[in-house]
């Protein structure tokens, strides 16, 4: 089914539509949570943050763009995983909060979002390549530091260290910004 086929029957509230988007993105959306997750929780909470992802793409089906919906869900899935860790008293290192914007289930503020959103994208793009492919791979892409080596042939502890990096480079670029 076509993307704007399951978008329509979202909107028309049939239950369809639902089932076709976790058909077709529910590997990505549990990838997403489980690298953020990880080892932390147990698989129940896991399929929950992942059902509550489609509950949120249930509830605001009229917002949901067609060549938007993977990275609508992919963004939704980061911000509700790192909830779920906030709210069992678990919390990501500080260099990685630094990267979580206020997530698209909340309407207010959106034009605030828009300019967070603008401010990190331009950090992110400021750093040199390899670095910024491994920054974006790993947390935008939600690929594993393993994944990444293999992609790019380098060694893990490289690709590691260029996220160290890059997490340093950008709350100096952030913090730079935020204070001018």
């Amino acid at each position: 089914m076509r993307e704007e086929t399951i978008l329509r029957r979202l909107r028309d509230r049939d239950p369809a539509g639902l089932e076709a988007l976790m058909d077709r993105y529910l590997p990505y959306v549990s990838a997403v949570v489980w690298n953020i997750l990880r080892d932390s929780m147990s698989p129940e909470d896991g399929e929950e943050v992942a059902s509550d992802v489609f509950l949120a793409a249930w509830d605001q089906a009229a917002q949901l763009k067609p060549d938007h919906v993977k990275s609508w869900l992919g963004a939704v899935a980061r911000h509700k995983a790192k909830n779920r860790l906030r709210q069992r008293g678990r919390t990501l290192p500080l260099e990685e909060d630094l990267l979580d914007l206020p997530g698209p289930d909340d309407p207010a503020g959106e034009l605030e979002r828009a300019e967070e959103r603008a401010r990190v994208r331009r950090a992110v793009f400021s750093l040199p390549d390899p670095d910024r492919e491994i920054f974006l791979r790993h947390y935008y892409y939600a690929q594993s530091v393993k994944e990444i080596s293999a992609a790019l042939e380098l060694n893990e502890s490289t690709v590691k260290t260029k996220l160290r990096r890059g997490r340093f480079r950008l709350k100096e670029l952030l913090t730079k910004e935020a204070l001018a």
